[in-house]
């Protein structure tokens, strides 16, 4: 069973067509990691034009009693049709056995969402006597005051702040760049950050135009601001299930809840459907009421 030939053309095409990230790539190959093992497990030695939808379905069922979830499994599914598509398209095959695949029904999962309150006490929690203080300071402001998801904000470049304008410029999913607006306290603490820490600081090859840096001058990871996040969280005493993605949730519930219009919350938040801002944008049952209470005639 040699699939390597198809793998590192579907691996072309993800990062060519679709322009996706590394950390991306890496998911929809191990979809079909998992696909292999189980043949493998069953001792076929085919190809994968010779998988058909009962092999597919039997793999499925298999994966479902391990007792994955079915957010997982929905995930998996679209890893499968996608590569499947892409063997259709090619012309590599000339039916795709994933066609008659269904998607178990996902509930709208919201994630948690912060009071300005807890985040005002979460920056609280900062100790500014340390030297990474400062930074984490204005990495909070900024993950809050401009709904940046954690990739765009470790990736966030000096040359993309255009503070005299009032916005920063950031390269999204697919690779595609928007300008959100920068509010005045973040952008009071990129400069403080800057002046008492980013310009002691000597950058690692390739780390130069970056706008957040560890001590030793590199690029911050994912994995690092996630840690630094459930630290301050723990000190806070704020006890919510957190990650960077959470104050992007609470930019978009609080704009809603402000009355922004959603279209120029989904311009912000750089999604592509309107559904999606939907989901993020959470809004309260206070607020619901609240909304009731004001314009339903009958109220």
């Amino acid at each position: 069973m040699d699939w390597s030939a198809y793998i590192e053309d579907y691996k072309t095409f993800l990062r060519i067509e679709k322009s996706l990230s590394e950390h991306s790539l890496k998911a929809y190959l191990s979809d079909l990691g998992k696909l292999m093992i189980f043949l493998e497990s069953r001792g076929l030695d085919i190809k994968p034009e010779e998988v058909n939808y009962a092999l597919l379905r039997e793999f499925l069922n298999k994966v479902n009693e391990t007792g994955i979830g079915t957010r997982s499994q929905a995930r998996l599914i679209s890893g499968l049709k996608s590569f499947y598509k892409y063997l259709l398209i090619s012309e590599k095959i000339q039916v795709n056995p994933t066609e008659l695949l269904e998607s178990p029904r996902l509930g709208r999962k919201l994630p948690e969402v912060l009071s300005v309150e807890e985040i005002d006490r979460i920056i609280a929690a900062i100790d500014l006597s340390k030297p990474e203080g400062h930074r984490n300071r204005a990495i909070i402001e900024t993950l809050y005051s401009c709904g940046l998801r954690v990739s765009e904000l470790i990736n966030l470049r000096i040359t993309n702040l255009f503070f005299d304008q009032g916005f920063i410029k950031v390269t999204g999913k697919g690779s595609k760049e928007r300008l959100i607006p920068i509010g005045g306290k973040a952008i009071r603490e990129i400069s403080f950050y800057f002046e008492q820490t980013r310009n002691h600081i000597t950058p690692q090859k390739g780390s130069g135009n970056i706008v957040f840096l560890n001590r030793r001058g590199n690029k911050l990871t994912r994995v690092m601001i996630f840690t630094i996040i459930k630290d301050l969280a723990m000190k806070a005493g704020i006890r919510k299930n957190i990650s960077p993605h959470t104050f992007r949730h609470s930019f978009a519930t609080h704009l809603v809840e402000g009355g922004a219009d959603l279209r120029a919350v989904q311009e912000m938040l750089g999604h592509e459907s309107i559904m999606t801002t939907e989901i993020y944008t959470h809004l309260n049952r206070e607020y619901l009421r609240d909304v009731i209470l004001r314009f339903h005639p009958r109220s």
